[in-house]
């Protein structure tokens, strides 16, 4: 597996959950805690004999995330990485590390209010702040002060304030990692009337290989990321 940023303090914070039933993890975006940090809390032993649910704003996001745990540790998903989302699912009697949508964890909690075979619940991407993760978290802290004690809790973000968040769960430790950064140049350019995002995106991306082509013929190597709205723009 390459190596990632968040790889660097993992030892640190697999510590502290060994001295503490929660936890705020910082990490910007693509530091690699959502594929990294549950396979790690695996492999540590925290969750015992337990499953690991990680949460996840939307069900695209849970989907891959299962799938790049799977691909890197040399599995299929719905083996030890599995996911569950409205109207879909890859889980067997396997899997150990669970990513779920706010919708299904809320469910589950309707279903089994104690979150029997539950060990370790990760909150991910939390600065986005929706009301079901915020009802979601809420639920399962009250769980782990009320019958739960063992139940760890994990809320990772990118950009939040972790301060916070780490005093309304009794004042528990944060961890911080640090991302890469590269130098970035930002260049507008005037889109057509009518062009669609994906129209948009593909004559942004014709720019950025012409402008590399002109620069040096050396440019043409590596890669480019584009961003889109959802999962209709990237299929179009």
């Amino acid at each position: 597996m390459i190596s990632l940023p968040v790889d660097s303090i993992i030892p640190d914070l697999l510590s502290a959950l060994q001295q503490s039933n929660c936890l705020v993890l910082k990490a910007p975006a693509g530091a690699g805690k959502t594929t990294r940090v549950p396979p790690a809390l695996l492999q540590s032993g925290l969750a015992g004999s337990g499953q690991i649910v990680m949460l996840e704003p939307r069900r695209l996001a849970a989907r891959t995330a299962a799938a790049r745990m799977a691909f890197e540790h040399g599995q299929k998903v719905g083996q030890q990485f599995g996911f569950r989302v409205r109207f879909e699912e890859a889980v067997s009697r396997e899997t150990r590390v669970l990513t779920v949508t706010e919708g299904v964890l809320l469910r589950r909690l309707q279903d089994d209010p104690f979150l029997d075979d539950v060990t370790i619940v990760v909150f991910d991407e939390f600065h986005e702040r929706r009301l079901d993760s915020d009802l979601a978290l809420a639920m399962v802290r009250r769980v782990q002060q009320t019958v739960r004690p063992d139940l760890r809790i994990v809320v990772m973000s990118a950009t939040l304030d972790p301060e916070p968040i780490a005093r309304w769960l009794g004042d528990c430790p944060v961890v911080r990692s640090e991302g890469r950064l590269f130098p970035v140049r930002i260049s507008w350019f005037s889109p057509q009337q009518r062009q669609s995002i994906p129209e948009l995106a593909a004559v942004g991306v014709e720019r950025v290989l012409q402008s590399a082509a002109n620069a040096s013929e050396s440019a043409h190597d590596g890669d480019i990321l584009v961003f889109l709205p959802g999962v209709g723009e990237t299929h179009r």
